[in-house]
């Protein structure tokens, strides 16, 4: 079975078809990088700082192609898309300095004699990562994991294959071969990986979040969980209206809406009709469409589209005003109006749950 990767901004441009990882050879996989994690760990600092710094070297030798790709394959704005890589390439410097890192302590005893305490690696770090930071969030992850002298195996989302696919060629380069291997699937392949690796790091829904921390922890194994948000905006009454209207529009809608950091509730205390009037402006001045050249560009997928079309119909149905925005855009992509809603009951899930898009709800 093959994972076809699409542009959300033209839905007929194939970004990439690669074949599924078959479920039953994840172990064999991270086998594999288990034998070669031992070597990893015994080949000293040295050896994975320079792996790590030749790493990043050739990351930002492609840097345009990287930044290209993002726009192209998730609809990351041009200008975003330049600083994931940015980015990218930085945690694999950072990291490559912190191999050097001290790695234990000691500590005063009880009697003659000295107590040492030495931190190890856990062996094969097992990630599974999503698709709107499709470069930095893995290496957020798996440089720190290989500093230490982990493996790695990553489980990208099945709408980011080919900046998983670039990311592979580029760390693959670099490693000795087996310490860092993408996996391709969905749910069963990201069961397995939980089955089977030593430390899992997940980044992802609150849902699926909660599912791999409980298989995680029955079998015993560190893991880590990083999902959604829900963040507030308050608004006092001595703000200035247009400069806070502007940087909200932008924390809300900027790359559609489609970061857990996105603010999505905003919070007004005084003088509420003229904010909102300043904070419609700013969000109906916000440039929609190609993401080469617009900051707010499409949802990433269709099923995006009717979870937030949904997301809208049912806050309507209870009471909710649409103050901008609430279309979707017709034509080719996946594009969505910025939206601000008002009168969102409190316990939505607009108000309470993280819905991907270009929207706010505001509140008093």
């Amino acid at each position: 079975m093959s994972i076809i990767s699409i542009s959300p901004q033209n839905p007929a441009d194939v970004v990439a078809t690669i074949d599924e990882t078959p479920a039953e050879s994840i172990a064999t996989i991270v086998d594999t990088a288990r034998a070669a994690q031992r070597a990893w760990w015994a080949s000293g600092a040295a050896t994975r700082s320079t792996a790590l710094t030749n790493a990043a070297n050739a990351l930002a030798a492609r840097a345009d192609e990287a930044a290209a790709l993002l726009v192209r394959e998730v609809g990351k704005p041009a200008a975003e898309a330049a600083g994931e890589v940015g980015r990218a390439v930085a945690i694999l410097r950072y990291y490559a300095q912190a191999s050097f890192a001290a790695k234990g302590d000691m500590f005063p005893p009880s009697a003659k004699g000295f107590l040492w305490s030495e931190r190890r690696p856990h062996g094969v770090a097992g990630l599974i990562t999503p698709w709107n930071f499709p470069l930095a969030i893995p290496l957020w992850k798996a440089a720190p994991a290989l500093a230490a002298g982990n493996a790695v195996v990553i489980k990208p989302s099945p709408d980011a294959i080919a900046t998983a696919a670039l990311l592979n060629e580029i760390l693959q380069s670099a490693l000795p071969a087996g310490l860092f291997t993408v996996v391709y699937g969905g749910a069963e392949v990201g069961e397995q990986l939980v089955e089977h690796a030593d430390v899992i790091s997940f980044t992802g829904s609150n849902a699926v979040g909660r599912q791999i921390a409980v298989a995680a922890t029955r079998r015993g194994i560190p893991v880590q969980a990083e999902m959604g948000g829900q963040n507030a905006a308050i608004v006092l009454p001595c703000a200035d209206y247009e400069a806070t209207a502007a940087m909200i529009a932008g924390a809300a809608m900027w790359f559609a809406g489609q970061k857990c950091t996105c603010t999505r509730r905003v919070i007004t205390l005084g003088h509420r009709p003229e904010f909102l009037a300043a904070l419609v402006r700013a969000v109906e001045s916000l440039g929609v469409g190609d993401p080469a050249s617009n900051m707010v560009g499409p949802l990433i997928n269709s099923t995006s589209v009717m979870k937030f079309r949904s997301a809208l119909e049912s806050a309507a149905a209870l009471g909710a005003t649409v103050l901008t925005g609430g279309d979707v855009i017709d034509g080719d992509g996946f594009f969505v109006k910025p939206t601000i809603l008002a009168g969102v009951p409190a316990d939505h899930p607009l108000a309470c749950d993280e819905v991907f898009g270009p929207l706010i709800t505001v509140h008093e």
